[in-house]
């Protein structure tokens, strides 16, 4: 974002990622995919006396002969840590447009079952085995599909038994979006994610119709968890920079070693809120610009990836960045090969705007991503800070940017609609004396994004949405506006899409 500078920027980082183990293979199941009601999963309840079959992150996962589920002799035992959530996971063979039925028994805190294409459950404590239960329905063109426990950073060991993964009937047509029949969830694995066409589009009910920015590097995250408590659902952690060509916050960690910043994200999580994570914004050295290889920058995207378990990513590009052909080069290629490896990923670009759309080089960019083939799912543009061709309605001006930018989309992509442009306004006081966001002028922005049914609404930021009063000051902290605590986060969150 074109707005306060990351307030914790680092310097240097050095850490390794040994701790964060992305599996290298992934076991397929002998059993027949057509079989309708025998369980597809290899070793489910551990009887071999082993992980057979499963595949789970190095050093957090065994096999123990106490406590197990009922009738069986050993269960799955995984220990999270600061840095790794202790995933275990298992790909089988599936027959296209058909619900299956997956459940486990677990026990412990923040256990968290699911299928990577983004359907979930979890229970955040159970004392004694408790089953996890959900329905997953194929795509068209499904042929495997990849099961996942996990429980959740720095919380104490769970254990699992008992698996399950059964078939009903094919339902033939167009494929349906897969829906949990257990708890809802909140994990950062969770939220079913859409078929990639054209640019991509997010589609009613994913993840991140309304995300609005959280400020990472500005310890003002009490508010998001506060605002989690509210009833957000989504938000969008920013920013990811680089020291060299390793991932960061903004402070002297990486990103998948540093405990303050996994705790504000797992205690938001724990309270309803699922984090899109923002790499880039207006401070700092943006990681393609600093790593040298398309595999060193794909690696440092899914560190981040993978430790958070994020199934959203957004690139905030703005300044520099925007205008470097050579970095957006090395950028689309690392982006198109993290899409290859997930075709559920969802893919976000945040770009500065006008009331008129977007500028020469922001067209540019998306022209590049296009010619590169890659996907890119929604268009979020920065509706803040216009300067001189500000002419007095933010509101209005907001939308009028959304109108011009998704005209300026259609050109690479024709088939695109507004579920595929997204709105960042900077609420209350803008950088640009002058520009002010108001209450009136959020409600206005989200009665057109009902009307056109918008991608995503988002704001600038969560951590600004509150008057400055006592300790709390200045553009990073708070609107500078009369209003009350978290006003815009319940008028957008009052968008449905």
């Amino acid at each position: 974002m074109r707005i306060e500078s990351l307030g914790r920027l680092r310097l240097a980082a050095a850490a390794t990622a040994a701790a964060l183990v992305i599996p290298a293979a992934l076991y397929l199941s002998t059993g027949s995919a057509s079989a309708a009601g025998s369980n597809l999963l290899t070793n489910p309840d551990f009887a071999s006396g082993s992980l057979t079959g499963w595949t789970c992150d190095a050093g957090t996962a065994g096999v123990v002969t106490s406590p197990v589920y009922s009738g069986s002799s050993y269960a799955l035992a995984a220990t999270p840590t600061s840095s790794d959530d202790a995933q275990c996971t298992q790909t089988v063979s599936v027959q296209a447009d058909t619900t299956y039925t997956l459940s486990a028994e677990v026990e412990g805190s923040y256990v968290y079952l699911g299928d990577t294409s983004g359907t979930d459950t979890w229970t955040p404590s159970a004392t004694s085995w408790q089953q996890l239960s959900l329905s997953i329905t194929t795509t068209a063109s499904q042929t495997s599909l990849t099961i996942y426990i996990h429980g959740w950073y720095a919380q104490p060991e769970y254990y699992a038994d008992d698996f399950s993964l059964t078939s009903g009937s094919g339902t033939g047509g167009t494929s349906p979006t897969s829906t949990s029949t257990g708890t809802t969830s909140s994990s950062p694995t969770g939220s079913a994610s859409p078929t990639p066409t054209g640019t991509g589009t997010v589609g009613s009910g994913s993840v991140g119709k309304v995300a609005p920015y959280a400020d990472m590097s500005n310890n003002q995250e009490p508010l998001l968890n506060e605002a989690a408590e509210a009833g957000l659902k989504t938000y969008t952690a920013a920013f990811v920079i680089s020291a060299g060509c390793e991932p960061i916050w903004g402070d002297t960690l990486p990103v998948t070693d540093d405990p303050t910043m996994d705790q504000e994200i797992a205690t938001a999580k724990a309270d309803g809120a699922t984090p899109i994570v923002s790499f880039g914004g207006s401070g700092g050295t943006e990681l393609a610009m600093a790593c040298t290889t398309e595999s060193s920058l794909q690696a440092a995207y899914q560190s981040v990836i993978t430790h958070l378990g994020v199934t959203h990513i957004d690139f905030d590009i703005e300044g520099a960045p925007l205008d470097y052909t050579a970095d957006n080069n090395l950028r689309f290629e690392a982006i198109a090969a993290l899409e290859a490896a997930d075709p559920s990923l969802v893919v976000s670009v945040t770009l500065p705007v006008l009331p008129t759309g977007l500028a020469a080089d922001g067209v540019a960019f998306l022209a590049l991503a296009k010619q590169d083939n890659v996907r890119i799912d929604l268009v979020n543009v920065m509706a803040m800070d216009y300067g001189s061709s500000f002419t007095g309605d933010m509101g209005q001006e907001a939308i009028e940017a959304a109108e011009s930018t998704l005209g300026q989309v259609q050109a690479d992509w024709p088939s695109d609609t507004y579920a595929d442009i997204g709105v960042t306004p900077m609420i209350g006081q803008n950088d640009t004396s002058g520009e002010i966001f108001t209450e009136a002028d959020a409600q206005s922005l989200v009665s057109w994004a009902d009307t056109e049914h918008l991608g995503r609404l988002a704001f600038w930021s969560v951590d600004r949405d509150q008057p400055c009063t006592g300790s709390v000051s200045g553009l990073p902290s708070c609107s500078e506006i009369s209003q009350n605590a978290l006003d815009f986060t319940k008028i957008f969150d009052s968008y449905t899409g």
